[in-house]
C-alpha cells in the first residue's frame, strides 16, 4: 500500500507548535508491522525559510508544487496576521490553495481556518476555530456556517480545528477516519495524550481547570468503562461516587464537558466501533457488549455518531486494515 502523502503549508508567523503536530501524528501512525501509513512533508509557498511565531526559521522539503502530489494538506494557524480578508491574500496563494482542495483533502488547526475561509474554501461549509477569534471570524467570514463551541469539524474533504490541542484531537481523528481505532490509539500511546475526544465536545470556553480533590468523577468514570454492557443509571453513577446526582453532573461537565449520560453513550459508541474493528461477532451481540441491548439502538447511535450504519463501518475498517 502506497503512503498516504501529507503536505503542511507553513505560512510566514505559522504557529511552531501546530506546524510540528502533523509530523508527530499523523507521521508517527504506523502499521501492525511498524510501516508508516504517512508521510508528512512541510512546504512553504515559495520553497523559502518562515519564520514561525516562536521565533526561530523553518527550512521546508520544498515550495507549493509539493501539494500536487498530496492526499492531505494542513494548514496549521498563523500569529499575527490580520485575519485577512479574501481580498488581502495574495492571488497566488489562493490559487495553490484552490488547487489543493480540487484534489486532496484539507486540514486547518485553530486560525489556519481564516486562509481557508479568506480562499474561499469554506464557503457554505460547518467549520470552527479557536474560541478567542470566532466573533472576527464570523464577521469576516459570513457565508461559514461557524460552529465556535466544538474542537473540530469534519466536514468530508475539509476538517477544521480549534486550538492547539483541539488540533490533536482533530489528527487522532483523521487517523482513525483512515485506520481505525486501534493505530490511532497507539498513536496517542506514544505521544501520551487522550485518545478519544470527539469533535462534537465543549471547547471549554471560560471554565477552570477543577482542583483535584476525592469528589471527582475519575474513579466512577473507570469503574464505569468495566461495565459499559450493563444498564448503567444516573443513580448508579451517582451511588458509585458516593454523591448526589445532582453534584455528579456538575462534576462531569466540570471534568469532561459533557454531562453523564452524554458521555456514557460516548463511551459505548467508542466501545462498538472497536468491536466492530477488531472482531467478527455480529452486530447484535457488539449491541449487547457497548451496552446498546439492540441492534437497533446501536444503529441509531452510530449513525448519529459517524453517519454510518454498523455494517458499513465493519466493511470500511476491516477492509483498511487488510
Amino acid at each position: 500500500m502506497a503512503l498516504h502523502e501529507v503536505v503542511v503549508l507553513a505560512l510566514d508567523t505559522g504557529i511552531a507548535f501546530e506546524t510540528g503536530l502533523p509530523h508527530a501524528f499523523l507521521g508517527g501512525a504506523q502499521d501492525e508491522t511498524g510501516r508508516p501509513l504517512y508521510r508528512v512533508r512541510t512546504a512553504t509557498p515559495d520553497g523559502g525559510p518562515i519564520t514561525t511565531s516562536a521565533g526561530y526559521r523553518l527550512l521546508p522539503d520544498g515550495d507549493a508544487a509539493l501539494l500536487d502530489g498530496a492526499d492531505t494538506v494542513v494548514v496549521p494557524g498563523v500569529s499575527g496576521w490580520p485575519w485577512p480578508t479574501p481580498d488581502e491574500v495574495p492571488a497566488d496563494l489562493v490559487a495553490v490553495l484552490r488547487a489543493a482542495a480540487s484534489r486532496s483533502r484539507v486540514v486547518s488547526i485553530c486560525t489556519g481556518a481564516f486562509v481557508l475561509a479568506a480562499a474561499g474554501l469554506l464557503d457554505g461549509r460547518t467549520a470552527t476555530t479557536h474560541w478567542m477569534h470566532a466573533e472576527r471570524f464570523a464577521r469576516l467570514h459570513p457565508q461559514v456556517r461557524l460552529d465556535p463551541d466544538v474542537l473540530f469539524v469534519d466536514d468530508g474533504d475539509v476538517l477544521t480545528s480549534a486550538g492547539n490541542a483541539a488540533g490533536i484531537d482533530l489528527l487522532l481523528h483523521v487517523v482513525r477516519r483512515d485506520h481505525g481505532n486501534a493505530v490511532a490509539a497507539d498513536v496517542a500511546r506514544r505521544r501520551v495524550v487522550a485518545p478519544w475526544r470527539t469533535g462534537g465536545q465543549s471547547q471549554f470556553v471560560d471554565r477552570p481547570v477543577p482542583i483535584e480533590t476525592g469528589s471527582g468523577t475519575s474513579a466512577t468514570r473507570e469503574w464505569a468503562l468495566h461495565r459499559l454492557d450493563r444498564a448503567l443509571t444516573l443513580d448508579d453513577l451517582a451511588r458509585h461516587a458516593g454523591t448526589s446526582v445532582r453534584t455528579l453532573t456538575r462534576h462531569f461537565r466540570e471534568e469532561t464537558g459533557q454531562s453523564p449520560l452524554r458521555w456514557l453513550t460516548q463511551q459505548r459508541v467508542h466501545r462498538a466501533r472497536h468491536l466492530l474493528e477488531t472482531t467478527d461477532v455480529s452486530v447484535d451481540r457488539v449491541a449487547e457488549q457497548a451496552g446498546f441491548g439492540s441492534a437497533t439502538s446501536l444503529r441509531q447511535h452510530l449513525h448519529a455518531a459517524i453517519g454510518v450504519s454498523p455494517l458499513a463501518y465493519r466493511r470500511t475498517y476491516r477492509g483498511a486494515s487488510g
